[in-house]
Parts: structure tokens; sequence; C-alpha cells
């Protein structure tokens, strides 16, 4: 993109002013529309998520034998709801802004097996392809007990196909992880941006790590020409695949029976609130569709991204989607956040959710992790830098009077609101390696 292009689209988009120069940034949708209007342009429907539950379900067994962490939750695959109000009030403390309503934190974090919120997706994206491979080959079917696959005959048989994948480092974990112990061959072409524990503990599992000198793209892309010529193998694409973003939306009838068990209203007069970081974008679009197909109208989603990789914002603000990169407006997508380091947005959830989703808003690594810090000195609880991304939102729509407006709510609705960030990432994370983020967290919270 040229200097001339981009001058037409600042002029166009004001936005993308702030974008280039990196400033934190909120950004309300003026395309947000009611779930009826929405629906038609996500192309799934609440069929297709129960679909992936039940097949979650038949899995379970299976998940209990294989991953003995998940014998207590009977080998689903899920995580808390936190109410974090040590953390509300020191938001409310620095930021000088009252929150009103209740925070909790949804501590995807901590999901077993893989310890971030890819162990959703990523996870059943692995398991559909395997079940689809047994059943064509006869040697299962679904009334069958899963727990047979945890066996030498099934590895054996699974050891004949192969799984590749492009990942900053969360997204290989879980299919790494899970492809691994299933018995596929496995390999996982990771960005520049991966950190190393993240490799090597892939390694530990007989994953085959790919890693690349460039970002999120080069890997992807490269991950998918090497399945090309490869009947055998399987490339599970994070930045189209629908099976992906509907084991992601599992997740929303999953937080219902949460809320419910907890006798949280989310209703006209008790809005929701949830604020998902976002890469490339499949984990959090997928999520919020399931969140509106649980909660419809009453419920409202914003992504959170880094300053340095705001491609879901840049795409949906413009319409350009992934026809634009970050990269493309002179932005590096360089950013501690590295499960968020994605120069061009996916192309499928930016088109199928935009309409759906309330708004955006992009933060510095340094406020990332401040909230780091913040979130471990008054809950003690430990989320690597891009899981914080989604805890500022909960200041900023306060924050905006425009937003209020925007959706016509009264003093009491934002009262009787409820805050939910999703914390995606962090519960794996090696003791040492959390120290470092917690010095730097330090570090930030020092100067000011």
């Amino acid at each position: 993109m040229d200097a001339t292009q981009i001058d037409q689209l600042v002029t166009q988009y004001p936005i993308v002013t702030d974008l280039i120069s990196l400033k934190e940034t909120v950004w309300f949708n003026p395309d947000f529309t009611s779930l009826v209007d929405g629906l038609p342009y996500v192309g799934l429907n609440q069929q297709d998520i129960d679909d992936a539950s039940e097949r979650l379900t038949r899995f379970a067994p299976y998940l209990m034998r294989a991953f003995p962490e998940t014998a207590h939750s009977k080998g689903i695959i899920e995580s808390e709801l936190v109410a974090i109000p040590k953390m509300q009030q020191q938001l409310e403390q620095h930021f000088k802004q009252v929150i009103q309503g209740q925070l909790w934190l949804k501590k995807d974090s901590h999901l077993p097996i893989s310890g971030s919120i890819k162990a959703r997706g990523g996870i059943y994206e692995v398991l559909y392809h395997a079940e689809k491979l047994a059943i064509q080959a006869g040697l299962l079917n679904i009334e069958d007990d899963y727990a047979q696959l945890d066996s030498p005959a099934f590895r054996a048989f699974f050891s004949q196909y192969s799984i590749a994948v492009g990942s900053t480092g969360n997204l290989g974990l879980s299919i790494g992880i899970m492809s691994a112990k299933l018995g596929f061959d496995v390999t996982v072409h990771m960005s520049a941006d991966a950190r190393q524990w993240k490799k090597d503990k892939l390694r530990a599992h007989n994953v085959t790590v790919i890693e690349y000198a460039e970002d999120y793209g080069v890997a992807v892309e490269e991950g998918r020409k090497s399945v090309e010529n490869n009947p055998h193998c399987f490339f599970i694409d994070d930045e189209n695949s629908q099976t992906l973003f509907l084991g992601y939306s599992v997740a929303g009838q999953r937080l219902k029976q949460q809320l419910d068990e907890k006798n949280i209203v989310v209703d006209q007069n008790h809005p929701l609130f949830v604020y998902l970081p976002c890469g490339v974008g499949g984990g959090p679009g997928g999520v919020a569709f399931g969140l509106k197909m649980a909660f419809g109208d009453h419920v409202h989603c914003i992504f959170a991204e880094p300053t340095h990789s705001p491609c879901m914002l840049l795409g949906v603000a413009t319409g350009l989607h992934d026809e634009i990169s970050v990269q493309a407006l002179g932005i590096d997508n360089i950013t501690a956040a590295d499960g968020l380091a994605v120069g061009r947005a996916s192309g499928f959830v930016g088109r199928a959710m935009q309409r759906l989703l309330d708004g955006f808003y992009t933060l510095s690594d340094e406020t990332m992790y401040r909230l780091l810090g913040m979130l471990n000195d008054t809950e003690q609880l430990k989320l690597e830098p891009s899981a914080l991304a989604g805890m500022l939102g909960p200041i900023l729509t306060n924050q905006y009077q425009y937003y209020a407006t925007l959706h016509q709510f009264s003093q009491q609705q934002l009262e009787q609101a409820n805050h939910i960030v999703w914390g995606t990432g962090g519960g794996m994370v090696p003791e040492e390696e959390m120290n470092k983020y917690l010095a730097q967290a330090s570090v930030f919270n020092t100067k000011e």
C-alpha cells in the first residue's frame, strides 16, 4: 500500500490515523445490529453448536482416560468463572473510574491439557478430524465408547496420518499435544514471536516444531504449503476454519449454565459485557458467536488487541478484512502479547461477526504488563500478557458515555451489569517465565 492509498484510507476512515500512531484506541461499531439481523451473515446456527457440543460429549470418556486431569470434570474441557472484586477495586482506584456492575474472570487461562482458550477450538478440530477418519475406516461409530481410542490399535491407525498447523504458540500447543496423544504425526509451524517454552513443551510431546524468523502469516502460509502434496496430511487453518470456530462457540451455552448456577440473570435489565483478546479472530469470534446464541441481544462482545497488532479492528473498521494487513500501514506487528501478534485478520470471522460485535479497543504492551501485575497482586492470579488485554474493557465501556447512549442503557441497567474478562492463557507458563513477566510488570507499575 503506497502513501497515496494510505492517505485515501485515512481520509475515509479517520480511526486509521490513531492505529498508525499506535495510540490506545476505542472504536464502537456503527454497523452493530440485532442477532436476528446479524445471524444470516455467520452462515452457522444453533444446530451447528449443538453438534459440536455432542461430539465433545462423545469424546469425554477418551479425554478422561488420556488426560486424567480432566477426570474431575468428567472429560469436559471447561474453565471456572470467578469473581475478582479486589481487582475491580484496584482498577477503579488506578484509573479513577467506577466500574458499574460486577467484574468476573473466565479462566480459560487454566483450561486443562494446554492451558489456554485454544484448548477449545484447537482440541475440538483434532477430535473432529480423528472421529471422521475412524468412522470412515469402519473402526468407530457414534454409539461406541470413545475411551477405546486410547489404545495401541487406534494410535497405530492414526499414525498413518499427519496434522499441520501454523501458530504463534497457544494454538500450536493445543493441536500438537492432542494430535500426538491420539497418535498422529504432527508438525507445528511456529512464528518468530512464539515463546521458547511452548516450543520446548511441544517437542517434549514428540511434536515436530518448525521455527520461522517471520510472523504468524508466514508460519501459516508455510504450514499450508507443506500439506499440498500429501493427501494424508490435514492442515488446521486458523484463519478460515469453521470447525475451529464451532469448537470455541460451545463456550456460550456452558457460560450460561455457570451463570445460572450462580443465580446471575442476563436480560434487558441485567446486561452482560464480555471482553475478548483477539489475534487472528477465530477464538474470540467463535466464543462471541456462542455467547450471542446463548444470550441474544443482552450480551455485548468487545474485542481487545495490541496497539502494534490491531488487525481485526483495522479489517472491520475499513471493511477490507483480510485484504489489508497492519504491516501495509507501517505497523510492525511486534508485541509481548505473543498470542495476539497477528498482522492480518481472519476474513471469515471478520465478515461473519462484524455486525454482532459492539466494538474494539487497542492497548499497549505497557498497559497489559501493568494489568498483569495488578491481577497477581490483588487476586494472586497469574496470566500471560495477551490474556490481560480484556481487563481494560470494563474501564473503557464505563468511560465512554457514547456507548451507554448507543444502547440507551439506564443508570440502573449499568449498575446491574456483569463484566466478564476472558482470560485466554497463562496457566501453563513456567514459573521462571512468569517471574519475568511479573518483573516487567513491576518496572512499569513503579514508573507511574
